[in-house]
């Protein structure tokens, strides 16, 4: 059997500068990432996971060079990956898409547009969160409502949201506690004065004493 060394399509030069600089880029990136979250769900494993992902897009790209028959096989062997954890951020999916982006231009060593790439993306993200860009300005909360089971509360409900507020939609209802209440979920935007204090408190006086609750910027939380 002849063993054949392929380690000359590369010098270790190509692969000290393709993974050196995926590394660089990739900790700016993660960096950038790092500085410009906004909500809670900051998760450190997912931002290291972005500089290993930027080497390990290099490596890939250095192995497979321009051999289709390699790019075949390395597309068999990564169909069998099923990864579980499921990415709660659309901007999440964007910086793994750039990581991968600037480890393939190392890889395939353009290493100038790796940079450039990397440095323009990274300065269009930090932009738009120092400037807000997009941000639509509605502060809607997520109002939760337990009554009793054995009567329709949802006009009495209506009636006190109406009155504490601008506009509100029911989201969902769904039975708990084996049955004996059930729980409305409502979006609404207070009206202007109105504070959730107050809103709480009338519909307590409506729901025969039951759990009422009130969160904030749900579109900015997870839950």
């Amino acid at each position: 059997m002849n063993f054949q060394d392929l380690s000359g399509t590369f010098s270790a030069f190509d692969v000290a500068a393709a993974l050196g600089l995926a590394f660089a880029l990739s900790v700016m990136i993660a960096f950038v990432y790092r500085a410009t979250h906004r909500n809670i769900s900051y998760s450190q494993s997912y931002v290291q996971t972005l500089v290993v992902l930027g080497m390990l897009i290099a490596l890939i790209m250095l192995v497979v060079g321009s051999n289709i028959a390699r790019a075949f096989a390395l597309v068999g062997a990564l169909s069998v990956v099923r990864f579980r954890n499921a990415i709660k951020e659309t901007r999440d999916v964007g910086f793994i898409f750039l990581v991968m982006g600037v480890g393939m231009a190392c890889g395939t060593r353009f290493y100038t547009l790796a940079i450039a790439a990397a440095v323009a993306i990274c300065l269009v993200v930090v932009i738009m969160h120092r400037f807000n860009w997009f941000h639509l300005n509605v502060q809607r909360q997520v109002v939760k409502v337990q009554v009793p089971s054995d009567g329709d509360y949802t006009p009495v409900i209506a009636d006190v949201l109406i009155r504490h507020t601008s506009e509100f939609e029911l989201v969902s209802t769904e039975s708990i506690r084996g049955g004996a209440l059930t729980e409305h979920f409502y979006t609404a935007r207070l009206k202007k004065g109105v504070t959730q204090s107050e809103l709480i408190a009338a519909l307590q006086a409506r729901n025969a004493g039951q759990r009422v609750a009130v969160l904030t910027g749900y579109d900015q939380t997870d839950l």
